[in-house]
């Protein structure tokens, strides 16, 4: 993310997507995880970005990322807390 970006907060409900769509594919090369979670290619880089600095994923020598067990625990925070409260992580756009 760039210095603009670093200021600004991380969509939650895209990072609970990243999150939980790599769970349940157990890594995933960056092209197909983008087209899993419906977001720009340019737009998962930064989120990825941001997750590595944080500790949630790591990006292998074959672009294949996973989650780290900060970001299992993520996932057993951040995503079922949405799925039991909020019901879904995406929302149509208008």
């Amino acid at each position: 993310m760039s210095s603009r970006e670093r200021g600004s907060k991380p969509d939650l409900y895209v990072a609970a997507r990243i999150i939980k769509t790599l769970k349940e594919n157990n890594g995933m090369k960056r092209t197909a995880l983008a087209t899993a979670c419906d977001l720009a290619y340019n737009r998962l880089v930064k989120y990825l970005d941001w997750m590595s600095e944080k500790g949630f994923v790591e990006i292998d020598g074959e672009g294949v990322v996973y989650l780290t067990p900060k970001g299992e625990e993520a996932y057993n925070r951040l995503v079922k807390w949405i799925l039991e409260y909020i019901g879904r992580l995406k929302f149509p756009r208008f």
